[in-house]
């Protein structure tokens, strides 16, 4: 009787270990293409906090972000090798596809970390050439995929601000370039000053044509509580990495004849970028406690909140690089303000991913006698 038991409880343990094992592999199959979302709030809240001398601050959160950009990484080619056809479904999705910029934009401010933080840039430059190739390969593979795609949602259900995301890759690309560009000599340094020039430039393009489709969706037709996801707030990140950007180019003018020669244009862009984040903040912030405190809609940790804290640090980051750059001394209050935001937006969402991720383990532990 006590073999024929044992063998019970053993039969029960491995029925239990297959099932735990099934949804372990079923969240590998879920991980959403944002995902990477969590190494761009990260990188630039580091680099914002370094830009107000908070250097142990900053430090901390470039090895955590190390250790996460890896570990994404290593889940995302388990993914594509396990459940290639999730993936493929992902990318022809209009709301699930946008995440998919997340990678470019993470592995670009990675790549700035390592050169404004850490000094290294033979491993800003290796960053610097796989955002390149992602930036190339995703943002023609999603556009086309959802392009030739038989049937699509309508308007309402498929424009959000996530979409921005692809704004946001562009820029990052063209904030590393800037920032490797100071440290090139000769012709090359002039090709990474055109190609941030370039880039930034259609950045703003892809916004103009993004914005108008998302202001008129929020605006003009039915908007539910629970449609104003957190990426929203990429409306006014979006700019705020391009006034980064714009501000970079201004101090980098100097060193390149091309850029020198649009200066003007340029200094008056990236005061346009700055003051339209900035007219985003106070509409977004109303539209928040119009979501959580009046709807009541909970506040629940989800993949999106990462979209919500990024805006944040990148305002700080391009709020103070634009003071250096085109001397507006009297807004200088304003980046400190911004970085301590961010900071309790970032804490805030990484409680809410420990959290989140305890109870997953929790849901998973393998049933014991």
């Amino acid at each position: 009787m006590h073999t024929i038991g044992s063998m019970s409880n053993e039969t029960r343990r491995a029925a239990e270990d297959q099932r735990v094992g099934g949804r372990r592999l079923a969240g590998i199959a879920d991980l959403p293409p944002a995902c990477f979302g969590i190494v761009m709030a990260t990188g630039i809240v580091s680099l914002a906090a370094h830009l107000q001398g908070l250097e142990s601050v900053a430090l901390a959160l470039f090895i955590l972000n190390i250790a996460a950009y890896v570990a994404l990484w290593l889940l995302t080619f388990w993914r594509v090798a396990r459940h290639p056809r999730r993936v493929l479904d992902d990318m022809v999705d209009h709301v699930r596809a946008p995440g998919f910029f997340t990678v470019i934009a993470a592995t670009s401010l990675l790549g700035s970390q390592s050169i404004v933080l850490a000094a290294n840039y033979r491993v800003s430059e290796a960053l610097w050439i796989v955002a390149i190739v992602l930036w190339v390969a995703l943002t023609y593979a999603v556009f086309v995929a959802v392009t030739v795609k038989a049937r699509k949602p309508v308007l309402a259900q498929a424009i959000g601000g996530g979409w921005l995301l692809a704004v946001v890759a562009t820029q990052s690309i063209a904030v590393l370039s800037a920032l490797l560009a100071g440290h090139v000599d000769g012709l090359g340094s002039r090709k990474l000053e055109f190609l941030a020039l370039a880039l930034w430039l259609c950045g703003g393009v892809l916004y103009m044509w993004m914005t108008s489709l998302i202001f008129y969706r929020s605006t003009f037709l039915p908007l539910r509580p629970r449609d104003l996801s957190p990426t929203y707030w990429i409306n006014m990140g979006a700019m705020a990495i391009s006034t980064l950007a714009g501000s970079l180019l201004v101090v980098d003018a100097a060193n390149g004849p091309v850029v020198a020669s649009m200066l003007p244009f340029i200094r008056a862009g990236t005061v346009l970028c700055w003051a339209t984040a900035t007219w985003w903040i106070p509409l977004l912030a109303v539209l928040f406690a119009w979501r959580h405190v009046i709807r009541r809609v909970p506040l629940q940790y989800e993949t999106a909140w990462w979209a919500a804290v990024f805006p944040l640090g990148m305002y700080a980051a391009g709020t103070h690089e634009m003071i250096e750059a085109i001397e507006l001394d009297f807004l200088r209050p304003l980046p400190a303000l911004l970085v301590d935001a961010a900071l309790a937006a970032w804490t805030a969402a990484f409680v809410g991913l420990v959290v989140h991720v305890l109870r997953r383990v929790r849901s998973l532990r393998p049933w014991t006698s």
